[in-house]
């Protein structure tokens, strides 16, 4: 069988807790910075999400929205869910993704010490962050600060901005969540030891650092509806480490994927960084995390880093690796990956040239007009 054909294993319809899928790709989420300066997405957003409905998308997962006004948001011009205002612009959003055919859950972010908008972040711990702030994602710029080390009301806070967003995302239309402990951010930052120094209940042990990520979960699953999906992506390394690796192994991986399914993830996807799925989705050792994370929960796993090559694709799917493919950066200038595949066109490959005019829907659409010989504004 062509890897290319119609019969493509991702192309086969597939079942995330209680949506039915159409196929196995997955737009992952990616910061646009395309929101109001006070979070609330914008037409041009919903156009953006609706295009991948359109192009076959199976499931779309929105970029990361912050959860409290006061400590969560990570950058600028990023999406919020925490007002009456933000959410009705998601409303616009999950209603144009719907009338185009497709399903829209939101992925749900705190950026904790890595936040380049709040001037005193609030972390697990008083440990200043690696690496410097991501340009383009603005106001501030040059080395993380040090931030202040979260009390045990921040905590609670911290839960009930989760809980509250995933409630409104529910009445925005959005068909789930995803609870953000990935990539350096938050709860990423309470998993990982060198930036969480705290004692029980939520420091020390693997058990204790996991938890407030799986509380979470429960506590969000108790909030919305049963068919309410709510899933939780995780990942070894983090923007700012692109080549961090979990301590223990699979012994950690154990700990970690067994936490977030008894507290009721519906699944699991696991991100990756800039060096692609078999270095990312692997142990130091070599061993896979996906395959390992789905053999263990029976979850659906959801894979990502460069799956958008159909060989690839192809590999991990009928290896029993994952059951998903999130595409991330290979989605944007291609938001008819599937029908691409369906038809046996080739996608076009991504160029950083995308972001041109900056990260935002608008730059790209910018630099998408130019290509084509229109006239800009």
């Amino acid at each position: 069988m062509s890897v290319h054909s119609p019969t493509h294993p991702a192309l086969r319809p597939g079942v995330l807790q209680n949506l039915t899928l159409p196929n196995r790709y997955v737009v992952a989420p990616m910061s646009r910075a395309s929101a109001t300066d006070n979070g609330v997405p914008t037409e041009a957003m919903a156009h953006y999400y609706a295009r991948f409905a359109t192009g076959g998308f199976g499931l779309i997962i929105a970029e990361g929205a912050y959860t409290d006004p006061c400590y969560a948001q990570a950058y600028g011009n990023q999406p919020g869910l925490c007002t009456d205002a933000q959410q009705a612009g998601w409303k616009v959003v999950t209603e144009a993704v719907h009338r185009a055919g497709g399903r829209i859950i939101l992925q749900l972010i705190h950026a904790g010490a890595v936040s380049q908008v709040v001037n005193t972040p609030h972390a697990p711990s008083a440990v200043r962050p690696m690496g410097k702030m991501l340009d383009g994602y603005g106001p501030n710029r040059g080395p993380y600060g040090t931030p202040t080390e979260m009390s045990a009301q921040d905590i609670r806070d911290v839960k009930a901005g989760f809980v509250q967003a995933a409630v409104r995302a529910q009445s925005a239309g959005f068909d789930g969540v995803e609870v953000h402990c990935a990539n350096g951010y938050l709860l990423d930052q309470f998993l990982t030891p060198e930036t969480n120094l705290r004692d029980a209940p939520y420091g020390g042990s693997i058990e204790n650092r996991i938890r407030l990520t799986a509380e979470i979960i429960t506590d969000i699953r108790a909030a919305t509806a049963g068919d309410f999906l709510t899933g939780v992506r995780l990942s070894q390394a983090k923007a700012t480490q692109p080549d961090y690796f979990w301590q223990g192994g699979l012994a950690d991986a154990a700990r970690i994927f067994s936490a977030v399914a008894e507290a009721g993830a519906g699944f699991i996807h696991f991100a990756s960084e800039k060096k692609g799925y078999a270095y990312h989705s692997s142990t130091s050792d070599g061993e896979s995390l996906c395959h390992f994370a789905r053999a263990t929960t029976g979850l659906p796993v959801i894979a990502n880093g460069g799956l958008q090559d159909p060989d690839l694709a192809h590999d991990v799917l009928t290896r029993g690796e994952a059951d998903f493919l999130a595409i991330g950066k290979a989605a944007m200038n291609n938001p008819d990956l599937p029908n691409r595949l369906a038809t046996g066109r080739q996608p076009e490959a991504f160029t950083y040239e995308l972001f041109s005019y900056g990260v935002s829907i608008e730059g790209q659409a910018k630099w998408e007009g130019e290509r084509r010989g229109l006239p800009q504004s």
